[in-house]
């Protein structure tokens, strides 16, 4: 058992359900910020081909491109056996500019987890009242997010610093996050073919920015990021 599996096992000896939380995009000049959510339990620390599969799950950042997608595939395996769930979600340009990308941020890891919260009765949560921070009355599930607590958020959680690499959950969270927004990324490079999205997925590589300043920019570019690009 690696040490990303070790740290949730040991979460799971006060908590039936651990939701490891992350985000993909958050930095970027172009494009939705997505946050993947993933629920497990003890259950697939019980099975040995899960725990050896699991086992290649690493962070994000830490892997290429076609490493994320075979990690992906990893996380459809799991979640059509039910050893795990997982949900992704956006926050787009547009609510980027009306909430800045910390709140975006917050509402697409809210979204993710409020798809999970309504799949719960697979995993046996309880569903929470509408007037209730959800999973309030849900003890026995654990929210753990990748980076400081989140404010104001409806979820009690907690932070867990570069937890992307430390955490089993989160790790699959930032996996499922970052492959679903460089499949939205790459599908934008088709609608805007001068940019190079399918490359630099909307980051402020050099090409980015050399390309923004020969064409101007698109609907999928974040207008407060872009003042000191265009400036």
């Amino acid at each position: 058992m690696n040490s990303l599996q070790q740290y949730d096992l040991a979460r799971l000896a006060t908590a039936t359900h651990l939701i490891g939380i992350d985000e993909a995009g958050r930095g970027c000049l172009a494009g939705p910020v997505t946050a993947g959510a993933c629920i497990l339990s003890r259950q697939l620390f019980d099975s040995p081909a899960a725990l050896e599969a699991s086992a290649f799950i690493n962070d994000s950042k830490q892997l290429s491109s076609t490493a994320r997608e075979a990690q992906f595939a990893i996380l459809e395996s799991l979640q059509m056996s039910g050893l795990i769930d997982f949900a992704v979600a956006s926050g787009s340009v547009e609510e980027i500019e009306e909430l800045n990308i910390l709140g975006a941020t917050r509402l697409a890891m809210r979204r993710a987890v409020d798809q999970l919260a309504a799949r719960a009765v697979d995993w046996h949560l309880p569903h929470p009242a509408a007037a209730d921070p959800l999973f309030e009355s849900a003890t026995h599930v654990k929210l753990i997010v990748d980076g400081r607590p989140l404010k104001p958020f409806p979820y009690a959680h907690e932070g867990v610093i570069k937890g992307d690499g430390q955490s089993l959950s989160i790790a699959m969270a930032s996996i499922a996050a970052k492959v679903s927004r460089d499949r939205v990324m790459s599908r934008l490079a088709k609608t805007f073919p001068d940019y190079g999205f399918e490359q630099h997925k909307g980051y402020g590589t050099a090409a980015h920015r050399a390309a923004l300043k020969l064409h101007g920019s698109t609907p999928m570019h974040r207008a407060l990021f872009l003042r000191k690009v265009l400036s």
